[in-house]
């Protein structure tokens, strides 16, 4: 059985895929519109974020090949 964490994850890594770039602020929108808060926190930066249940899943997805830029909020497909 798939959980949510897992299919939200899964959902990032076809969009890092398809477009080559996943802003953290878009994937941050589409979780709260489609899976809601639960997957949200606020972090010591006080910005929103992903939960870090659903980013080690993504971790385990993309393998390595989606590098986080910390400058641009983003993570690249490489």
């Amino acid at each position: 059985m798939e959980t949510r964490a897992q299919e939200i994850a899964e959902w990032m890594l076809n969009e890092v895929k398809s477009s080559g770039i996943l802003h953290q602020k878009d994937a941050v929108d589409y979780i709260m519109k489609n899976f809601g808060e639960s997957y949200i926190y606020v972090n010591e930066n006080g910005n929103q974020a992903i939960s870090k249940e659903v980013k080690k899943m993504f971790k385990k997805l993309h393998n390595g090949r989606a590098a986080w830029e910390r400058d641009g909020f983003f993570w690249g497909w490489h």
